[in-house]
């Protein structure tokens, strides 16, 4: 009698399970996000920032300046997994990535308290969907770093790709179209 050898059961991917955490966790937060802007009744009363001339520049200089932390991320992220990559530029990296976060943060309190999620143009329900979107992949990143050792090579920077991504495209619809209409003043 001759034996078979026993099938080989592939192993289990070990990052398949908290992949999907971190992705439906930020999906998650994307959503109530949306439907917390879209159910909660705008009040439409905005606190001033010292040194703005309007809430609305506030939230765009804001912005703009989270954007300019954003693309130094960007650009140090593409170098720390570098072998020659100094210490220095990961820290970089990630005091760039929180004071981008930080910064706006002030600005989605007060888009939602607000203003809501409005759908009245292209431009202002993209915004509202792209700012969902931003916070989202944000989640769906940072639960990535937690398994960062399991996780494929690829899911960190694909989630920054979509953070970073995200807030150009806020941006876009909000400071650039600001400056672009009303002029560059604070």
């Amino acid at each position: 009698m001759t034996s078979q050898p026993a099938a080989v059961r592939p192993a289990p991917d070990q990052y398949t399970k908290p992949l999907l955490i971190a992705l439906l966790s930020g999906c998650l937060v994307a959503l109530a996000l949306g439907l917390y802007g879209g159910l909660h009744h705008p009040t439409h009363y905005a606190l001033d920032i010292a040194g703005f001339s309007s809430p609305l520049y506030a939230k765009a200089w804001l912005t703009t300046i989270a954007v300019v932390f954003a693309v130094v991320q960007l650009v140090t992220g593409m170098r720390i997994n570098r072998p020659d990559a100094p210490r220095a530029m990961t820290i970089v990296h990630r005091w760039s990535g929180r004071i981008a976060i930080l910064l706006t943060v002030p600005v989605i309190i007060h888009c939602l308290y607000a203003l809501g999620f409005q759908t009245y143009s292209i431009r202002v329900l993209a915004h509202c969907v792209l700012g969902c979107i931003f916070y989202g992949a944000f989640v769906a990143k940072m639960l990535s770093l937690v398994n960062r050792e399991t996780m494929p090579k690829w899911v960190v920077p694909v989630l920054g790709g979509v953070v970073f991504v995200s807030l150009i495209g806020l941006w876009a619809t909000s400071s650039l179209w600001l400056f672009a209409t009303k002029g560059v003043h604070g």
